[in-house]
């Protein structure tokens, strides 16, 4: 009996290209300068209130909403702006040969807005290499925001796609993301080609441990998942 063909979930940054080198450290202080216009802190202030809503809920988005009433929609345009980043992108022919060779549907997943990662996916060629792109915007539930890793998504994206969770893989640098994944039954690739960078622009999610039990493969290279 032919075994199903998964369906790919791919997270976008730090997964598909270097983020933290093309994006992660304007978008940051994009966020700190809303932080201290809005919220009305420090810089200092701002800069750790960021943090620790990244830490506690996944995005920091969700604790502007919860707690200060920010709306998203004008914080994911004011904080992603981000000019130049066309000229700091980079991946390689490597990796869309082996996007396009990957057997079964893709579908990009990231807590980024539409318009940055559709910048970033025809700016490096690969938008073409995926059946669909779901983004922030896309994770609502009951008229709320609900970013990765909320297990509720996660779930109600698999309906949205048709699949069960077992079917799903989802290939992420984030471990707190796999882990919600993997606890609905998802199965897990931990990119790892940008950690170092990562580690050292001490992104929140980057866990130094060899493989954690939630994840089910590491890969460095996009080629890897034809193993998988």
């Amino acid at each position: 009996m032919t075994r199903p063909r998964p369906v790919w979930l791919f997270d976008l940054d730090n997964t598909l290209h270097d983020a933290s080198f093309a994006a992660f450290g304007p978008t940051n202080e994009a966020m700190n300068e809303y932080i201290v216009r809005h919220v009305k802190l420090t810089p200092v202030e701002a800069s750790a209130l960021r943090q620790h809503y990244w830490e506690r809920y996944g995005a920091t988005l969700l604790g502007l909403v919860r707690h200060h009433g920010i709306r998203a929609a004008h914080f994911l345009e004011e904080t992603h702006r981000l000019p130049g980043l066309e000229g700091r992108l980079r991946t390689s022919a490597h990796d869309r040969a082996a996007l396009r060779r990957l057997p079964g549907r893709k579908y990009i997943l990231t807590n980024a807005p539409r318009a940055y990662a559709m910048r970033v996916l025809t700016t490096l060629r690969l938008a073409g290499c995926f059946d669909g792109i779901l983004c922030i915007e896309d994770m609502r539930m009951f008229g709320h925001p609900r970013p990765k890793p909320d297990a509720r998504m996660l779930r109600a994206t698999a309906a949205r796609l048709k699949t069960p969770p077992s079917r799903c893989v989802l290939v992420e640098d984030t471990l707190q993301h796999q882990r919600s994944a993997r606890g609905i039954g998802m199965r897990t690739v931990w990119m790892q080609r940008y950690l170092k960078r990562a580690q050292s622009s001490t992104q929140v999610g980057v866990h130094p441990c060899p493989r954690p039990p939630y994840v089910c493969a590491r890969i460095r290279t996009l080629r890897m998942l034809h193993r998988f």
